[in-house]
């Protein structure tokens, strides 16, 4: 029988999903083959106003404090710093769909790599010049990138996964929904954010233990 698959609600400019990172490795380490959904954190460009970039510094402040994860001065003092700065979520999610596009099982790199590019160098990474250029810096070809960037499809594939949020009773990012078999079941993360192989342990207990009592998603 396969094994467990992980599914991982995610968004590139979402915060709480960068300081995730290392429990998703984790998993994938651990060989739990892990699905990645988008869900589109910011539905449009976005400029943000002065409280709404200081309230995400301070959010950003707290996340590091509690997971380890680093912020770059680039991006707290550079895109946070600049009123000008432009959120989206469709282009940075139409790059991890791309890349799987290009090599089958490389949008978890590409989606690590656009959370670098953003929380640590403080990159544009809403233009798809810089997107191309995170995909050639962890080896995608530079023209079949492109060729396969495709925002249509990551608004299709946004909505795909705003439905499987509605019906597994998930708000916000990240989320996780382990899939054992036919049946499916929420994962609570939220006690394991720098505790990695803590949240292997508790997949590997429910991967043990689903059964139809549980609380399963249609």
């Amino acid at each position: 029988m396969p094994g467990p698959l992980l599914h991982y609600i995610y968004d590139p400019l979402c915060g709480w999903c960068y300081a995730a990172t290392p429990m998703v490795d984790a998993a994938a380490a651990a060989g739990i083959v892990l699905s990645l959904h988008g869900g589109g954190l910011w539905d449009a460009p976005t400029r943000l106003a002065r409280d709404k970039l200081a309230y995400i510094r301070q959010s950003d402040a707290r996340i590091g404090a509690l997971t380890g994860q680093w912020f770059g001065d680039e991006y707290l003092n550079g895109l946070l710093g600049d009123d000008a700065t432009v959120f989206w979520s469709q282009p940075t999610i139409a790059a991890v769909l791309a890349a799987g596009e290009v090599e089958p099982g490389a949008e978890r790199r590409m989606l690590h790599a656009i959370q670098k590019a953003h929380y640590l160098a403080g990159l544009r990474v809403v233009e798809p010049d810089v997107l191309v250029g995170v995909a050639a810096d962890i080896g995608l070809d530079r023209a079949a990138f492109p060729a396969a960037f495709a925002p249509d499809a990551a608004a299709e594939h946004i909505n795909h996964t705003r439905g499987f949020m509605t019906r597994s009773g998930l708000r916000g990012f990240p989320g996780f929904v382990l899939e054992n078999g036919a049946e499916l079941v929420r994962v609570p993360h939220e006690d394991f954010y720098a505790r990695p192989d803590a949240f292997v342990q508790a997949l590997a207990g429910l991967s043990s233990t689903l059964s139809p009592q549980e609380e399963f998603i249609a």
